[in-house]
């Protein structure tokens, strides 16, 4: 159920007409009395932002992070719409709060698809009363579907962890996204819902950090868009939880969120895992990871189920990070390929059989200290070009 596994929340999915294959387009999570709970948001840095994402910001402030309900279309990202764009996304906020019956500023709108085209509000209006009147506590999956643009599948999960009482407090959440997979975030929305009690504030940290060590870990193509938007509801009717416990939750939630993007990004036929330890800072390990799973030879020699270690090494040896050719080891699915200066005797099988999988994992070890990171990334395959070529 996602975000409707979390008590007190309901949510719904329908189309209203702004995609013209006439697939579900407009979605809903609300708190189920309409009360608004602790709210917190985490955004693209990208400064050709979006109206939604600058309402979005605009509420939260207003309200000190309260909401009651967001509000989400896909096949149009009102996105380079100008003052109209703007107007739009504070009327899809307030038509939602009549029918809902809350404050305007507490609602948060997403949008998500084609850049530069306008909302059609005249489908939008006539639909959120029927939106709104389809909330329901099992209507988590409606609105995952309703999101999604490219994606092939929707996407949702549910985290346990404990209360203080002991008893126990649940992470809910939906999300799409399939392509500009990069950080900051993501082509990407997802919701987040819980039960857990904690503070506008602290749960603005917490899901910067979960952002941190999941959508900003994943990269498919090395572009970063206009309406990337992390949003979480937490309602506080599960009492307190331990800081700790709701982190890892957080985190737990948003990990699983991003992988199922790299299983389903545009053409992809590889999920590749990359671990790079051994770097000199941290940040070193972040810039070779990155550089390395955004290389189109890369990308290219995965989707080939080739192990050539050799691009690996060149575009680590290019990242501008401590380097050294004979401390550098690649491994493929906990086989070496390179060690010490030379390539390495593998058995051939075992190695045919992991480079097949749908998933490979790639271990990089630079032997120039303790710095490290983690990337989840995909291959480059003829799909995507076909999928990115055209426009409409």
């Amino acid at each position: 159920m996602s975000v409707t596994a979390v008590p007190g929340f309901v949510a719904t999915g329908m189309a209203c007409g702004i995609k013209a294959t006439g697939a579900d387009d407009l979605a809903l999570v609300a708190t189920g009395d309409g009360q608004p709970v602790t709210a917190a948001g985490v955004f693209t840095s990208n400064r050709m932002t979006a109206p939604p994402v600058l309402v979005c910001r605009d509420h939260l402030a207003a309200t000190g992070g309260r909401a009651a309900a967001v509000v989400l279309n896909s096949g149009n990202a009102n996105a380079a719409t100008g003052a109209n764009g703007r107007a739009d996304a504070e009327a899809m906020c307030a038509l939602t709060a009549d029918a809902v019956g809350c404050a305007d500023n507490e609602v948060l709108v997403c949008s998500t698809g084609w850049i530069g085209f306008p909302l059609p509000m005249d489908r939008i209006e006539s639909a959120i009363p029927a939106l709104v009147a389809g909330l329901d506590v099992d209507g988590g999956s409606a609105a995952a579907i309703a999101m999604m643009t490219t994606d092939t599948v929707s996407k949702a999960t549910v985290v346990t962890g404990p209360t203080v009482d002991g008893s126990t407090f649940i992470v809910g959440g939906i999300a799409k996204g399939a392509a500009m997979l990069e950080p900051n975030m993501a082509t990407m929305l997802a919701v987040l819902t819980t039960d857990a009690e904690v503070d506008a504030n602290t749960a603005t940290g917490m899901l910067r950090d979960a952002v941190g060590v999941s959508f900003n870990c994943l990269t498919v193509d090395g572009a970063e868009s206009t309406n990337d938007t992390v949003l979480l509801l937490a309602s506080g009717t599960a009492g307190p939880v331990e800081a700790t416990d709701l982190k890892v939750a957080l985190a737990d939630a948003c990990r699983d969120l991003a992988v199922q993007m790299a299983d389903d990004a545009e053409g992809s036929t590889k999920t590749v895992f990359l671990t790079v330890t051994g770097a000199a800072t941290d940040s070193e390990a972040v810039k070779g990871a990155r550089d390395t799973a955004n290389c189109q030879l890369v990308k290219c020699s995965w989707y080939g189920e080739d192990p050539y270690w050799g691009r690996l090494a060149a575009e680590m040896g290019a990242a501008g990070i401590a380097f050294d050719p004979e401390t550098i080891s690649i491994a493929y699915g906990g086989q070496l390929v390179y060690a010490d200066g030379v390539i390495q005797t593998v058995d051939e099988v075992a190695l045919a059989a992991h480079m097949s999988g749908r998933r490979l994992e790639l271990d990089i070890d630079l032997g120039q200290g303790d710095g490290s990171a983690w990337i989840v990334t995909t291959d480059l395959s003829h799909a995507y070009i076909d999928e990115n070529m055209r426009t409409s």
